[in-house]
């Protein structure tokens, strides 16, 4: 397949995941119900890495010749996943994707500060235009725009270390198969969510017996569609795309996202969210504009 024909199709399957995932607050949710707090995210994702665990025992071998800095960068991007995932139970969901959904901004620091990429004006724009929308995020109560709570610092935090994951996996590359390189991710985003449950103040008492064929049927469903189908697509993409483009294609889950919570859990969706969405949203559509291309930036598209 030739190199436009495989940017093609990774946009494509990034617009996709994205909107899938705009509609990931619902299982999470429902499972939250029965299992609150980080507990049930740790159930999906301890299930979605024993779904990939064939995979990688067939691929141990790529799984042992890869980078150690690139299988360390999938594991991150699994962390940053799942603190989305614990985020969405823990705050208002718009929230949590628009402080998420500011990975561009940190993708170009990243890119300018920590790589030496040129970077030209419109990008500076972008992170101008990011942090205004992030003040009227925060502020959409007239407070103090601040993240307030664990949610909101669960997205913050990961769509920072997304930026940073995705930014390792675009210099490293990933050569041990989407499926084999899921399951790494997934592994990783079970050792965080691990931790997190154990520091977040929850400690649910056991599901009742009528609730477990419920509890697992959700979990099998975000383990299974989510984490193990979509993200195995979305990692063999991660590595064809430029950090800052997959930001932008990822946004169908800000619309997504965003509607569906106000439309289905009457989340309240004010005029400063509303402003500060077509913000972060205008920040991301300022990184299509081209950094002119050098020798520290060769593998970039």
């Amino acid at each position: 397949m030739s190199l436009r024909r495989q940017t093609a199709l990774a946009s494509l399957i990034v617009i996709l995941t994205g909107a899938l995932w705009g509609l990931y607050w619902i299982p999470v949710r429902r499972l939250d119900g029965l299992l609150p707090g980080a507990w049930g995210s740790l159930l999906i994702v301890a299930l979605a890495t024993l779904l990939l665990t064939p995979f990688a025992v067939v691929h141990r071998r790529r799984l042992r010749a890869a980078d150690p800095l690139s299988l360390a960068a999938i594991a991150l991007g699994g962390a940053a996943f799942v603190m989305y995932s614990i985020g969405l139970v823990h705050g208002r969901v718009a929230n949590v994707i628009l402080l998420f959904y500011l990975t561009p901004v940190w993708s170009t620091l990243i890119a300018r500060l920590g790589l030496g990429w040129p970077t030209p004006w419109p990008r500076y724009a972008a992170i101008g235009v990011g942090l205004a929308g992030l003040v009227l995020v925060l502020g959409d109560d007239g407070a103090l725009p601040w993240p307030r709570g664990v949610g909101d610092w669960l997205g913050l935090a990961s769509g920072l270390l997304w930026a940073l994951a995705s930014t390792g996996i675009r210099l490293r590359g990933e050569t041990t198969g989407a499926l084999a390189g899921n399951a790494v991710f997934c592994a990783g985003a079970t050792l965080a969510a691990g931790a997190l449950a154990l520091w977040l103040p929850s400690r649910p008492p056991l599901p009742a017996a009528s609730e477990w064929p419920a509890l697992i049927g959700w979990a099998l469903a975000a383990g299974g569609l989510w984490w193990a189908l979509s993200l195995s697509a979305l990692l063999w993409a991660t590595s064809r795309l430029e950090p800052a483009r997959l930001g932008i294609l990822l946004m169908s889950e800000v619309l997504i996202g965003v509607l569906s919570a106000a439309l289905l859990a009457g989340e309240p969706f004010g005029l400063r969210t509303g402003l500060g969405a077509l913000l972060v949203i205008a920040a991301a559509l300022l990184e299509l504009w081209p950094a002119p291309r050098t020798g520290h930036d060769a593998r970039r598209p």
